[in-house]
């Protein structure tokens, strides 16, 4: 498994909001004040998906990635949770980028309800889904203080009832 890393001191993080199909992409300031949408990257092939992600670095000076994991709700690891563990080697190693992770349950229904508490109409809200599910995570990661964690702990900072340590 990756093992997750500590970003560097100054620059922007990128969020990922993970999906077989669509991946959202959040982004912060330089300064980690504030997580806004970016955009919805709709998936193609390996070689295409991280040719993106290469080229968001540059642009975008990304210093850091955060990839939100979809743990199952007891937080056993999913099997499109270890997907997630597998794009994010592969997005560390062909971007050249440090990567730590964030259990991402539940930021999918809270995107809805934010969106939904928008006025926005059903197509417009699915459109934005993603981006803004990648804006929870990447929100969450910064008000932690940028650390992630090995033990893949809730959201809301419950326990993990296996490892018996609380979210910082």
């Amino acid at each position: 498994m990756a093992v997750p890393s500590r970003p560097p001191e100054k620059g922007k993080i990128a969020g990922i909001d993970f999906g077989t199909v669509r991946i959202g992409v959040a982004i912060c300031d330089a300064e980690r004040i504030m997580a806004f949408p970016y955009e919805i990257y709709r998936r193609r092939n390996e070689k295409l998906d991280l040719q993106y992600f290469q080229e968001l670095v540059k642009n975008e000076r990304i210093v850091h990635f955060v990839l939100g994991l979809p743990l199952h709700c007891n937080g056993d690891v999913s099997d499109k949770a270890r997907q997630a563990i597998e794009f994010g080697n592969k997005l560390a190693e062909a971007t050249g980028v440090s990567i730590d992770y964030v259990d991402e349950r539940f930021t999918s229904r809270e995107a809805e309800s934010r969106l939904r508490d928008g006025n926005l109409k059903a197509k417009q809200r699915k459109a934005k889904l993603d981006a803004v599910a990648a804006q929870i995570i990447l929100s969450t990661y910064l008000e932690r203080g940028c650390v992630g964690t090995t033990e893949f702990l809730a959201l809301d900072g419950e326990e993990n009832p296996e490892s018996g340590d609380a979210r910082p």
